[in-house]
């Protein structure tokens, strides 16, 4: 087969089909894919759930591995491959207010860390019959849509990351000792630019970020509001109905993503995970 490359929607994301997993790129087809994958920011390929040292393997084709900070998610035999499971096992772990789970709200991976991951790569083993998308924004195409105060507004500005945040309405998972000394606050700047193309990109976590610092309490509120608020908007969104075997990889760098967490009760909802080393965001 050969391979294509089929966007999935305007603001981002593009489906790759005629192309086997389980072998060795090519030459052209390596290029082929990492061109698509810095156009469309994230990749969709389908096919049926690989074993957990396979989905490792996959994953070095794009870059070097980042443990997962959470030791108790991690493989037994491929600790670097984490499994993520969301399921409701009873009626009581779903609550009425679904933005009270902590998946549902906006956030990139890792930016806790001084070296953020650059990349995620998530395949479906078992999804519910309903719910369960996994949506994205584009937070380069956000910038770039911004006007030149508002560009100036951001740039320049660093903000404070951090493991738990009073921002996010949620409280994460405990941390063991270990994992706490691991995760200091760090700071990042509000724009990065990407590292392999040089376009900038709006880079807050909503789950992670503290504050903007070195300005007012108010200040920060206000930039941080505003720039959740434009980031998210329809344009820039793309919804992913997950289906069995589906293996998405996408760049932290310049997405954002969410979980609609509004699906049955005691139906398994089940992923494999791997993230990729990044740079310290400039």
């Amino acid at each position: 087969m050969t391979l294509q490359i089929s966007p999935l929607c305007d603001a981002l994301g593009a489906e790759i089909s005629g192309l086997d997993l389980s072998r060795p790129m090519t030459a052209d087809e390596n290029r082929l894919v990492q061109e698509a994958y810095l156009e469309h920011h994230l990749l969709c390929f389908r096919g049926t759930p690989l074993n957990a040292a396979d989905f490792a393997a996959v994953a070095r084709r794009f870059g070097e591995p980042q443990m997962q900070l959470l030791r108790q998610t991690r493989h037994d035999q491929v600790p670097e491959v984490s499994m993520l499971n969301s399921t409701y096992a009873k009626a009581e772990d779903k609550p009425d207010d679904l933005r009270l789970m902590r998946l549902s709200g906006w956030h990139t991976d890792d930016s806790y860390f001084e070296k953020p991951a650059m990349a995620t790569l998530l395949q479906s083993i078992e999804i519910p019959d309903s719910g369960g998308q996994t949506s994205f924004c584009n937070t380069q195409a956000a910038y770039e849509d911004l006007n030149a105060a508002e560009k100036q507004r951001l740039d320049g500005l660093y903000a404070a990351h951090r493991y738990d945040t009073p921002r996010a309405p949620v409280r994460p998972k405990m941390r063991s000792g270990a994992e706490e000394r691991e995760t200091p606050e760090v700071v990042h700047p509000l724009v990065r630019t990407h590292e392999d193309t040089g376009r900038k990109a709006i880079y807050f976590n909503p789950n992670r970020t503290d504050r903007v610092i070195d300005v007012s309490h108010q200040d920060s509120e206000d930039v941080l509001e505003w720039i959740h608020a434009h980031m998210t908007r329809p344009q820039y969104r793309y919804d992913h109905e997950w289906r069995i075997g589906d293996l998405l990889i996408w760049d932290n760098r310049c997405l954002v993503h969410a979980v609609n967490m509004d699906f049955p009760v005691g139906q398994t909802r089940l992923h494999q995970r791997m993230l990729l080393r990044g740079q310290r965001p400039v």
